[in-house]
């Protein structure tokens, strides 16, 4: 190991044989934790290959079914969140969301695009930690406003202007533990919406102050209601981990719609050993949150919201089929709008972020309206896990849905 620093000038030598525990990139973490005395902080989401929607098949339809034809038999795609309490639930064109993606993590013109483009095709968007930006606001038909554990840039008179409130606790890359905003990223404007020093590395709460425990946190819901009267949906949103028994007692607390999100989901910053190491994915979280709904008979009645690595127009119609009524996006709608850098500044003026974001918005619609008349449905909402096989055993497993070419679903039903 002596000699690694020799070889070919990026610090491997070319006759060290790794292994598939030893193998190049965990020698270079090890020296460097060795190195540096600190863990590693890094953003987005986990990298390590994980069952995925792109382990799961749709069955088109042929004899035993009958297709839709696409130019003139309409597929519907609109989505009602918020429909158990709230007097003015959330009415969407399509079941596609912006996740919440604070101002700080986001410049102030992203979070606009975001709106923007959101707004262009009839969803909704959400603040994220440090507050609700006069921009985003403006530009957001339908914006959801966050609050989580810090109440970095809290305010009331936010929480009635807002078309829902999102009750963060906790996120997919991150189950249990708090965000990090690197002080380079604390502006001047930042640093006053949040009450931080500016360019000083924060950190947030791993839990909420004002309660222990989901009867705490039903009289939270309570206080929310009455602040904004009774009006408008509030969301509890959870990172997938013990998921059956957090979405039932998010709905014992009073929830009217729960976000439910997987290892797969980005972060802006965290420890990797997080977003590596804890949490579970998506595809093995949304039939445990489905099961949970339907033995309260709340499924459908309580809206259930899914992200973590949602890419494609086909993982939004999975994620529909296994039984969510909508689908949230981070990672993905930030590649969208492209590259913001100064040089590129006239351009995308021209062009406009908003309007790439909402053309990416049109195309995952338009993808999973494909599929979902190719099954059959005349809704996205009627797709369901009848649609759908498995490639592996362990997305089957997970998804609770037959390996292809078998009637069997590993743990549930016996192999024929």
């Amino acid at each position: 190991m002596a000699g690694a620093g020799a070889g070919n000038g990026n610090g491997w030598h070319p006759g060290l044989r790794e292994s598939a525990t030893f193998d190049r990139d965990v020698i270079a973490e090890i020296q460097r934790a060795a190195r540096e005395g600190i863990y590693d902080i890094r953003g987005f989401g986990a990298k390590r290959p994980v069952p995925h929607f792109d382990d799961l098949l749709f069955l088109g339809a042929s004899v035993s079914r009958y297709p839709l034809e696409g130019y003139r038999e309409r597929c519907g795609t609109d989505v009602v969140i918020g429909t158990r309490y709230a007097r003015e639930p959330v009415r969407l064109d399509i079941p596609i969301t912006i996740a919440g993606m604070s101002f700080g993590a986001l410049s102030g013109p992203a979070k606009e695009a975001l709106g923007r483009g959101a707004t262009e095709v009839g969803t909704s968007t959400t603040t994220g930690d440090g507050g609700m930006t006069p921009e985003e606001r403006e530009h957001s038909r339908v914006l959801v406003y966050q609050l989580l554990p810090s109440r970095y840039g809290m305010n009331p008179d936010d929480l009635r202007r807002a078309d829902a409130i999102e009750v963060v606790v906790g996120q997919g890359a991150k189950p249990g533990g708090g965000g990090m905003l690197l002080g380079h990223k604390i502006s001047d404007r930042v640093a006053e919406m949040r009450d931080l020093p500016k360019g000083i590395d924060q950190r947030s709460a791993c839990r909420h102050p004002d309660w222990t425990g989901p009867d705490d946190l039903e009289i939270k819901i309570e206080e929310l209601r009455e602040i904004t009267d009774w009006r408008i949906p509030i969301y509890i949103k959870v990172g997938a981990s013990r998921t059956y028994f957090d979405v039932a007692l998010a709905v014992k607390a009073g929830a009217d719609a729960i976000v439910l999100d997987g290892m797969q989901g980005g972060t802006a910053a965290t420890q990797d050993v997080f977003i590596e190491h804890v949490g579970i994915p998506i595809l093995a979280a949304i039939p445990q949150a489905v099961e949970s709904l339907l033995e309260l008979g709340m499924h459908r009645e309580v809206q259930l919201i899914v992200s973590g690595g949602i890419r494609s127009g086909a993982d939004v119609a999975k994620a529909l089929a296994l039984g969510a009524d909508a689908v949230s996006i981070g990672t993905a709608a930030l590649i969208a709008l492209g590259d913001n850098a100064p040089e590129h500044d006239h351009a995308y003026r021209e062009i406009g972020s908003g309007r790439r974001l909402a053309n990416y918005l049109r195309t995952l619609t338009l993808e999973a309206q494909t599929l979902a008349r190719a099954c059959g449905k005349s809704h996205l909402h009627n797709l369901e896990p009848e649609d759908l096989v498995a490639l592996t055993i362990e997305a089957a497993a997970m998804a609770r849905v037959p390996v292809a070419g078998t009637s069997w679903i590993p743990g549930l039903v016996a192999q024929p």
